[in-house]
């Protein structure tokens, strides 16, 4: 007499409410990108803002309290808490400002990254399989990023909508695969395959 195979319900219930949460998070938030943009950038940098606060703190923490350092590194620990409180308290002031800084900010090192690998594409054209698609690449790279830094507030923009595309797309995607999940295995109740 054959028993059947214990159902894992719980393991793949878990794992079915944990995709289906993270898909759930992830189209709440790029709704929100999407319908509030300028808002949710300043949500996104009040968490940075509070995230230096707290960083601060334990850096001027680590200053006070640890006893086993020398005079300039419990001075530079304090000090490097300092800036950091003072950071987060200027930008949860300012959040709106910090928010396009921030955004310039990230148009510009993306701007830079882009350039950088586009050179770095074209110097390894010997070793790419495709040369001509390799050189594609990188001046489409290098004319990207080119553009980025000459606009970066627009690109991050571009970016951040992108992101809310890309999140409400992810979302759905794994609010379905939640649903679906251990369908195949036979651990749906309505699976006849096991008994």
């Amino acid at each position: 007499m054959t028993t059947a195979p214990a159902r894992p319900s719980t393991l793949a219930n878990g794992i079915r409410v944990a995709i289906g949460v993270g898909g759930l998070l992830a189209l709440i938030v790029g709704v929100l990108i999407l319908v509030w943009p300028d808002k949710t950038a300043m949500v996104v940098t009040a968490i940075i803002a509070v995230y230096a606060i707290a960083a601060g703190l334990v850096y001027a923490g680590l200053g006070i309290f640890t006893k086993g350092r020398g005079g300039w590194s419990r001075v530079g620990h304090i000090l490097l808490g300092l800036l950091f409180v003072l950071a987060g308290v200027i930008a949860l002031m300012n959040l709106g400002q910090t928010a396009v800084f921030l955004a310039v900010l990230i148009g510009i090192l993306v701007g830079i990254m882009w350039i950088v690998e586009g050179v770095v594409a074209l110097s390894t054209l010997r070793d790419a399989p495709s040369i001509g698609w390799s050189i594609a690449y990188a001046i489409l790279s290098v004319v990207a990023g080119i553009v980025l830094l000459f606009a970066p507030l627009w690109g991050a923009v571009l970016l951040w909508w992108i992101l809310g595309v890309s999140l409400v797309v992810l979302g759905v995607v794994n609010i379905v695969r939640g649903f679906r999940y251990g369908s195949k295995r036979g651990w749906d109740e309505g699976d006849q395959g096991q008994r």
